[in-house]
């Protein structure tokens, strides 16, 4: 058995054109290998091909070429097994407003062929806070309750996969660490998680791995703590005693930026300036330095750098 949860090889999706429109390529060749037991975080801009790739997966989409596999399974080959192994909580809210939370689970269950002695309609309805409100219709329900139910749904056969795409999109903070805790609590019962989200502080902080793609292709994928790290750039950022002259010669590499409440925020590359430098350039231009403190690169800026650039990349 593979240690790889899903293993993509040569994924492309072409859309037909419509109305004279040509033909678009929404996934060229992609390669992926997702292990079992992580955290796996999809990112990318609009129009990367994110939910293209998440439909597929979830049988949604038939793909044009290539080979996936969920859970050992090949999709073309056993597409039942391959579906029952992978739930998707999608991001739009498709909820029956006339089903309770509790009907839908088991209506959901029934789908997959659940035996009524299997589902845990009760056990799902307790771990996303909706128990007290299992009997209500979803009509009647916030948005962040329906958000929840999305969740539910997609846990009701037990998927060893689960899929989140933009869980947290427009839901209050509650809601999300919430969300959160479950997600950790599920991956650490070997669940494996596949996030896709615009939240890059979420992905920076929950995600083992992270893939980010680009108008269709896949332009890097890495640890988290390897992506960051390839960003050489880090920033001191000075308090000064009083207010620090206009003029302040710094090394080469080093880029000054004049921060509110008279803080001075120093960019420099990691690899060709040392912290030591620029506090000996500061001295020798007159500046008293109360505190300091280094800021490190984040998700954020490596995902900007790359995106940029539009190329996939090299390495």
């Amino acid at each position: 058995m593979s240690d790889n949860a899903i293993e993509i090889s040569g994924l492309s999706k072409t859309y037909a054109g419509s109305g004279g429109e040509p033909a678009k390529d929404a996934l060229t060749d992609i390669d992926l290998d997702i292990p079992r037991g992580s955290i796996f975080g999809l990112l990318g801009p609009n129009g990367a091909g994110k939910s293209t790739l998440i439909n597929i997966l979830a049988g949604l989409v038939v793909k044009s070429k290539g080979e996936v596999k969920i859970w050992g399974f090949d999709q073309d080959v056993n597409p039942r097994q391959s579906r029952a192994a992978i739930g998707v909580m999608p991001q739009e809210l498709n909820l029956d407003p006339f089903f309770t939370p509790r009907a839908s689970l088991d209506v959901q269950a029934g789908l997959y062929g659940v035996p009524k002695s299997e589902r845990r309609t009760d056990e799902i309805l307790e771990m996303i806070g909706l128990e007290d409100k299992g009997d209500a219709y979803a009509r009647n329900l916030s948005g962040g309750m329906r958000r929840r139910l999305l969740l539910g749904k997609a846990l009701v056969h037990n998927p060893r996969i689960l899929v989140l795409d933009e869980p947290t999109a427009g839901v209050d903070i509650e809601l999300r660490q919430m969300l959160w805790r479950n997600v950790r609590k599920l991956n650490e019962g070997g669940m494996t998680i596949i996030l896709t989200t615009h939240y890059l502080e979420e992905a920076e902080e929950m995600c083992d791995e992270i893939a980010i793609m680009h108008q269709g292709r896949m332009l890097v994928r890495d640890t988290t703590s390897k992506l960051i790290g390839r960003i050489d750039t880090k920033t001191l950022v000075i308090q000064p005693e009083s207010p620090a002259p206009a003029e302040i010669a710094l090394p080469q590499d080093a880029e000054l930026e004049r921060r509110d409440g008279g803080l001075l925020a120093i960019n420099y590359s990691k690899t060709r300036t040392s912290p030591g430098d620029i506090l000996i350039a500061l001295r020798e231009a007159g500046v008293t330095i109360a505190d300091v403190s280094i800021e490190e690169p984040h998700l954020e800026d490596v995902f900007l750098e790359l995106t940029r650039t539009r190329a996939p990349d090299a390495a």
